[in-house]
């Protein structure tokens, strides 16, 4: 016998992207907000080969991915940011 609520797919976060620039992350922050998108950031811990200490990921929920792309695309043409799109699942560690 198997619960009601296992056939629900709820875990569709996606890495969306990569940012080093605290200023431009502030900049994607306030326009997500503003378009109402939900978001979180994962600090990734430093590595030995990776020792970027500014770098961000921020993820964001699969059915937003088109929107958000939208608004971080004119923020970087706009301020000329750079920003990695990574556009895949995020790994889940709470599971």
């Amino acid at each position: 016998m198997q619960p009601l609520y296992t056939a629900l797919k709820v875990n569709n976060e996606i890495e969306f992207c990569e940012v080093e620039n605290l200023d431009c992350k502030r900049e994607i922050e306030r326009g997500l907000l503003e378009n109402r998108i939900s978001y979180y950031i994962r600090w990734p811990k430093p590595s030995f080969f990776n020792r970027r200490k500014d770098c961000c990921i921020i993820c964001i929920n699969d059915s937003s991915r088109d929107t958000a792309e939208m608004i971080v695309r004119s923020i970087c043409e706009h301020h000329g940011y750079d920003v990695k799109f990574l556009m895949k699942r995020s790994p889940n560690h709470y599971l």
